[in-house]
């Protein structure tokens, strides 16, 4: 059921693909690594489907099949925080109209998070330096006592954090994955469609609404 005009609304944001375009550092860090530790690396295009459910993960996934076990991703996952570290907003940036929805949502007083599957360190760093003109009411990253997305955990903690009822939060973000969290949580799951998934794949896991441009969610909760 869509919130009523006068039921107090909120904004639950993806980070990566969503609001900020990271593929390009995310892929160059981890191809410095694979040259490194010589296993092939793969175009940027590649990354839209390797990355979502955090770093670790990534790593498993950018490994030959044959080199697929735990060592081999714990190994490559360390180097992995290592670089990206040292190159987290170099080419980083936030999608354009994001500015304008943020200060939009700002001006009409609509609390906003952000829940990521990035690591919290890295998730918070990201936000300071890309974000620091705006309020959040939570920031979350993977780590601690979370669980990773698509397990809802993580959006009922910020749904609680920031005292709006989950039925009153619209979840915004770009992949399957988000779609996933939004609909176990009980939010409404938005998709938009400049990220790094395919509109089909978040409409398969639940998606309700589709953003062409940032501003239009302007629309969805007015």
């Amino acid at each position: 059921m869509t919130p009523t005009k006068t039921s107090t609304q909120a904004v639950l944001f993806d980070l990566d693909g969503t609001l900020a375009d990271t593929l390009a550092d995310i892929a160059h860090s981890m191809n410095l690594v694979l040259k490194t530790h010589g296993y092939p690396e793969h175009p940027l295009e590649a990354y839209r489907l390797f990355v979502g459910r955090g770093l670790k993960d990534l790593s498993l996934r950018v490994l030959p099949e044959s080199h697929r076990n735990a060592e081999n991703q714990d190994h490559i996952h360390q180097a992995l925080i290592q670089e990206y570290k040292a190159h987290l907003v170099d080419r980083t940036r936030l999608y354009p109209g994001i500015p304008d929805l943020l200060n939009k949502l700002t001006e009409a007083r609509i609390p906003m998070g952000i829940l990521s599957n990035k690591a919290d360190a890295l998730t918070q760093q990201i936000v300071r330096t890309l974000m620091q003109d705006w309020t959040f009411a939570i920031v979350v990253g993977a780590g601690g006592n979370i669980p990773r997305k698509p397990d809802p955990a993580g959006a009922l903690h910020c749904a609680k954090k920031m005292g709006i009822a989950p039925e009153n939060i619209w979840y915004v973000g770009d992949s399957g994955t988000d779609m996933q969290t939004a609909v176990a949580a009980g939010m409404h799951p938005v998709g938009v469609q400049w990220g790094f998934r395919d509109r089909e794949e978040m409409e398969a896991n639940g998606a309700r609404y589709f953003l062409e441009k940032p501003t239009d969610l302007l629309a969805r909760i007015r």
